[in-house]
């Protein structure tokens, strides 16, 4: 069994509403040290062992329906997880 942690990003040369708004806010809320917030998603996966590689099959699944590739960026970490 593993678990998967997935990272979400606009690429940098997408524009982040969502983060310009936050920055906006926290400037206003006295905290003028935010130079800038990009906001972003995080994905939990539980997989159980399969034949595939695992870090292929996480690959797979971030590039046909977890991410958008053309606007977001994405990494990914694997652990071992014990099986319930």
């Amino acid at each position: 069994m593993y678990k998967v942690k997935v990272f979400v990003t606009l690429k940098e040369s997408v524009i982040d509403p969502e983060g310009a708004a936050a920055t906006k806010e926290l400037k206003k809320s006295d905290f003028p040290e935010v130079e800038n917030v990009r906001v972003g998603k995080y994905i939990e996966l539980t997989i159980d062992k399969t034949d595939k590689n695992v870090e292929e099959a996480v690959h797979e699944m971030c590039k046909n329906l977890l991410v958008n590739t053309e606007v977001e960026d994405y990494r990914f970490e694997i652990e071992e997880a014990a099986a319930k």
